[in-house]
């Protein structure tokens, strides 16, 4: 199961509305792709709690202690093979943000539709402003569990309403993240935000991931499911790694496009595997999820 996010697309795919059970934390309710956070959420926490953690997140670890969801009872004991793959993409995106910090460190971060994740106190600065840009309903969760302050604010809107860039000082340096967004959309979807964002952030970037289209089909057919049964929400848009040139055509302001690759991890196959597979091209595009960066002129 890839990464998930809102859905943006409001189309209410998954197993229903689930609630709490009862452990006396905040009781939060999601159904369909905003219900997915929470997974993210829980696979993170399950990786930053081993002894040799590749993600360094107790703020994952705490919230999954204060939220009242049955999280075991709905994803099934987490897998540690799928926990650290998960953990490394979230690294990758900690390292874009890292380095752009580094360049404008009085700039802003846009996090679209980044639900639970807790990238701000992982990477933050102690500088930059953060945009989080929420459907209404992820919203109200993301500023119960994580209440705005006075840099990091959280913008109830959906991530396609562009006018949330209205609310983005782009004079000190704008980047802004998908994280398990653009998936959920679809194809002309994923082309108008990207195109959006390319238009107003001139001389700004869009870091994003990406599934190949081979995952993408399976999700529509409702073929994924995590061990505990839980079946993934479709996922309308895919791309393979062969196809990431593609991105700059969304715009002509967009004057590059590149593939992040993540860290080495843990055993065998994030350690030595999983690294080939970018080079190979025989099999590059059986990788379950791509991170990439684009950058606009």
């Amino acid at each position: 199961m890839a990464d998930a996010g809102p859905n943006e697309n409001g189309n209410g795919a998954g197993n229903g509305t689930r609630s709490g059970a009862g452990k006396g934390g905040r009781r939060v309710e999601l159904s369909g792709v905003p219900e997915t956070l929470l997974w993210n959420l829980y696979m993170r926490a399950a990786e930053a709690r081993r002894a040799r953690t590749v993600l360094d997140d107790p703020k994952a670890v705490e919230l999954v202690e204060r939220v009242d969801y049955p999280f075991e009872e709905t994803f099934g004991t987490p897998s540690p093979l799928l926990a650290q793959g998960h953990a490394l993409r979230v690294r990758t995106f900690d390292t874009a943000v890292r380095a752009f910090l580094d360049e404008h460190p009085d700039g802003t971060v846009v996090t679209l539709a980044e639900g639970l994740e807790t990238q701000y106190w992982r990477v933050d600065n102690g500088r930059a402003r953060w945009l989080c840009v929420e459907l209404p309903e992820t919203a109200e969760v993301r500023r119960a569990l994580l209440p705005d302050d006075e840099r990091r604010r959280t913008l109830a809107r959906s991530a396609l309403d562009l006018s949330w860039r209205d609310e983005v000082d782009p004079a000190r340096g704008v980047l802004i993240t998908a994280q398990g967004l653009l998936m959920y959309l679809r194809p002309t979807e994923v082309k108008d935000l990207i195109a959006g964002c390319a238009e107003r952030f001139r001389g700004g970037a869009l870091v994003f991931d990406a599934v190949p289209r081979w995952f993408s089909a399976r999700t529509v057919r409702g073929e994924m499911r995590t061990a505990g049964g839980y079946q993934a929400p479709p996922m309308p848009w895919g791309m393979d790694a062969g196809e990431l040139p593609k991105v700059r055509t969304a715009h002509p302001a967009i004057t590059e496009v590149r593939e992040v690759p993540p860290p080495r991890g843990r055993g065998f196959y994030y350690g030595a595997l999983a690294p080939l597979m970018r080079w190979l091209p025989a099999v590059r595009n059986l990788r379950p999820t791509m991170t990439a960066i684009a950058r606009f002129s």
